[in-house]
């Protein structure tokens, strides 16, 4: 029986953000299939690697330590993205060389365009390449919102060029929903000989299960009602997001409801959010052990981002969880919930958004009769087995059975 070769930009443990929690179930469903080899980069301390060790056959973790304007630098001098150059390794390419050689590998997977530098051009294997999202596309849209105008752009040019690159070199190329499958085939200039298919994001829906979580008490014991917003602060589509709620939205909100209080959980708030931490509505918690206690104990979960790509796991999780919630178009691509079922949609307008969610705060049973849909749909719609089942035949091992790892 063949072996998996499995590269990720970041360790796939613990399964606590939104690019690790998909790498970490897709690399726990190809140890299913057989032994895995992963070759991945630690940022800071090395959490996780315990774990890492108990699912492959062999590991490799490098600590990522290059400095992004070291990074910037390297790329301009050798005309690639920064996205690439900031996840070089010698280290890395003579292991995976190294891997190849000695161990018989009939697969490669890729997680995250980063790493499909690592694919060697004569492997003659499989490869599979999960770009999850058309990240080019996202610097562009930094670029036309004139955010740092002249790098954004020159990254997504060349980070386009890469992820074409890719498409043509492997086997089957992955995005997260049919939106950016069709975005990502909008993009290409040659689309002939590329196989796009799409696995879309699930969801552990019983550890995300209301019936197991009590609300936190700090939550709970305030009047509200409370709004939730959960991610990663340092991640601009998050920060930008979660400073529209405190500076357009929360004003339109107090007005009505004066003990409104906005609630912002997720590591690594920026400084622009910590400067508004305590002020009237606004508490920003940053890293927590648990969101779930913080998403039990909202009236609302909010996800309004402006700049989304794929499929939102922040979302999943709040509709795991029952609760209603009001997402932005941009945050609902790739779930094919109702709106008025099972969430609103609405524009990131003030006055409108608030205008949404006034009915749903005046009835309880309303906003507990959303979230009850919510999760059905999650239950029936976004199980990982269910999204990974493709995966076997992607990498050629259909009629191999199933390996015993776990």
């Amino acid at each position: 029986m063949g072996e998996i070769l499995f590269l990720a930009h970041r360790v796939p443990f613990p399964p606590d953000r939104g690019d690790r929690i998909r790498s970490h179930h897709l690399l726990k469903a190809l140890a299913k299939l057989a032994p895995v080899h992963v070759g991945c980069f630690a940022e800071g301390d090395r959490a996780g690697k315990g774990e890492l060790a108990e699912v492959a056959e062999s590991h490799c973790i490098v600590p990522r330590g290059k400095p992004l304007a070291l990074a910037g630098i390297e790329a301009v001098l050798a005309g690639k993205p920064v996205s690439l150059t900031a996840f070089q390794s010698r280290k890395l390419e003579r292991w995976v060389r190294d891997t190849i050689a000695t161990r018989p590998i009939t697969a490669v997977v890729v997680f995250s365009g980063q790493m499909g530098q690592y694919v060697p051009a004569e492997f003659a294997g499989r490869v599979v390449i999960d770009l999850c999202d058309v990240d080019s596309a996202k610097f562009a849209s930094y670029a036309e919102a004139g955010e740092r105008v002249w790098l954004n752009a020159r990254e997504a040019r060349l980070l386009a060029a890469e992820e074409e690159r890719l498409g043509h070199r492997a086997d089957a190329t992955l995005l997260i929903s049919e939106a950016e499958a069709t975005l990502f085939r909008s993009r290409l200039t040659k689309p002939a000989g590329v196989n796009i298919q799409v696995i879309g994001n699930g969801i552990d829906a019983a550890y995300f299960d209301p019936a197991g979580v009590t609300p936190h008490p700090i939550i709970a014991g305030l009047p509200g009602p409370h709004f939730v917003f959960t991610g990663q602060m340092d991640y601009r589509p998050n920060e930008q997001a979660a400073l529209w709620v405190i500076e357009a939205l929360m004003p339109k909100l107090r007005a009505r409801y004066p003990t409104a209080m906005f609630h912002v959980v997720g590591r690594n708030p920026t400084g622009k959010l910590m400067a508004y931490h305590g002020t009237p509505g606004v508490q920003i918690w940053g890293e927590v052990p648990d969101v779930r206690p913080f998403l039990a104990a909202a009236d609302m979960v909010l996800a309004p981002l402006l700049i989304a790509r794929g499929v939102q796991n922040k979302v999943l999780e709040a509709m795991a969880m029952a609760r209603a919630m009001v997402v932005t178009p941009e945050a609902a691509t790739g779930i094919a919930a109702q709106d008025g079922a099972q969430w609103l949609v609405s524009p990131p307008d003030a006055e409108t958004m608030c205008e949404a969610i006034a009915p749903l705060l005046a009835n309880p049973d309303a906003r507990e009769k959303m979230g009850a849909a919510a999760r059905q749909f999650v239950l029936d719609h976004h199980g990982w087995d269910a999204m990974l089942a493709p995966l076997a035949g992607l990498v050629g091992m259909e009629r191999e059975g199933m390996h015993d790892a776990v």
